[in-house]
């Protein structure tokens, strides 16, 4: 996601130099024309013919600082490597009644299905033992989301999000099929209620079209 803002901010870089350059050119092609701008009607000359004054041909002024700013910058773009589209896909699980998890015994659940506390201070499912691999993610609800494991048996967490990033190491379906069997196990474990992205109590109707818009995404992206 940060190379994708990166990229954003980059490239509006890249548009706010060429106006800028742009703008510069013109204000000095203006000052160089000659005050004297009326229009030279043709005459004849003593032969009948008629004569055209030449209009002065305005010099090309090339500014070498503009050039080699606006190269950079160029430079710059082209060396930031490019993104496939990406959809973030998020549940998130909460303590009924308004009420929160022990902290211990939510960490107890999380690495209980196979996830690992590392990046970010926060847990992952990662594909295999290779923790570049990250299926999906769980962070807590409160800020900043990371888990204080030194201090996590004085903590009450009122929920965590759990979230995946498409495209991932393995295939679309396959990653939301293991984060909401997660989920589920989580919700089972911990007397919690599992809700959609919005806040809502996950329908059954809701998990099958969620599911259908990553098959979608996957989709499109192979096309493109």
């Amino acid at each position: 996601m940060d190379g994708l803002r990166w990229l954003l901010l980059i490239s509006g870089v890249v548009l706010i130099a060429g106006i800028y350059v742009y703008s510069r050119r013109q204000r000095k092609r203006r000052e160089q024309e000659p005050d004297d701008t009326r229009r030279i009607e043709p005459t004849l000359a003593d032969g009948g013919e008629e004569v055209v004054a030449a209009e002065p041909v305005p010099e090309l002024v090339e500014d070498n600082d503009e050039i080699d700013e606006v190269a950079e910058v160029e430079e710059d773009v082209a060396e930031t490597p490019r993104e496939l589209p990406q959809k973030i896909v998020t549940l998130r699980l909460v303590a009924r009644d308004k009420g929160s998890f022990k902290g211990d015994e939510l960490i107890l659940s999380l690495r209980g299905i196979g996830m690992r506390h590392g990046k970010f201070g926060i847990f992952h499912r990662f594909d295999g033992s290779d923790e570049d691999r990250t299926i999906f993610s769980a962070a807590s609800l409160v800020e900043p989301g990371s888990f204080d494991l030194a201090n996590i048996k004085d903590q009450q967490i009122p929920g965590i999000s759990l979230f995946l990033v498409l495209p991932g190491p393995v295939e679309a379906a396959e990653a939301f099929d293991l984060m909401m069997t997660a989920a589920r196990t989580l919700t089972q474990s911990l007397g919690g209620e599992l809700l959609d992205e919005s806040g809502s109590t996950l329908s059954i109707q809701r998990e099958r079209y969620m599911r259908e818009e990553v098959i979608q995404f996957e989709h499109s992206n192979k096309v493109a």
